[in-house]
């Protein structure tokens, strides 16, 4: 009997960088999600199929199974917790970084030496928390969902903690990054149930996403 796989992907970056590793793997996907509004896309393989879900989604949906396995940032994976998740390949694609930023004018050092309390605007609460924590920096986090570059230009915040690739947004803005707190990357994810259940079916699929990010290295 064959085993149907769901691949659980995002619109933008990780979707078109992730598609040099499906054809690796012999899977190419029918349709382009930024032109076709289905959220489910067959493959040439018949037994595999794509699922379009928002980024912050894809542990979830890989997690409770509804999905057997997904591409998802560690900046994802970080604050969703990673729980019931293999994580066996890190992907190396959709590299950058997250970052602490501020206005131009505003001396995050002399805040930061002078045990100033910060507040602090991002969706990324839980990675935030454990940085400033680990530096002994007192800060309130507001929780934003979008547009954080315009958090300390309004008054809302003092900083932000954000996912920076190029940095245009950020200098568009008059924001400087003030500290790196990692490096991102595009990790694969899968489902602990079909890692067992379907683990003849994956194993070739893995192990070409693994070759193919390798190469890329």
């Amino acid at each position: 009997m064959s085993q149907q796989l769901t691949l659980a992907l995002s619109k933008g970056r990780i979707f078109e960088e992730t598609m040099p590793l499906l054809r690796a793997a012999g899977i190419i996907v029918s349709e382009d999600p930024e032109t076709s509004r289905k959220l489910i896309l067959q493959t040439n393989d018949p037994d595999v199929r794509v699922i379009i879900v928002r980024a912050s989604d894809v542990p979830t949906y890989v997690q409770y199974g509804a999905a057997d396995f997904g591409v998802a940032g560690k900046d994802i994976l970080l604050e969703h917790g990673g729980g019931g998740l293999y994580q066996p390949i890190d992907l190396n694609i959709a590299r950058c970084r997250m970052s602490v930023a501020v206005s131009a004018g505003f001396d995050y050092a002399r805040a930061v030496r002078h045990g100033a309390r910060l507040r602090v605007a991002t969706k990324y609460t839980e990675t935030a928390r454990q940085h400033f924590a680990a530096k002994g920096v007192h800060v309130d986090l507001i929780k934003l969902y979008g547009s954080m570059e315009l958090a300390p230009l309004v008054g809302l915040s003092d900083a932000i903690v954000d996912v920076v690739s190029t940095g245009s947004t950020l200098r568009a803005n008059n924001l400087v990054e003030v500290e790196e707190i990692m490096q991102i990357s595009s990790r694969l994810v899968v489902n602990q149930a079909a890692m067992k259940m379907k683990r003849e079916r994956l194993a070739p699929i893995l192990a070409a996403f693994e070759r193919a990010s390798a190469a890329k290295q």
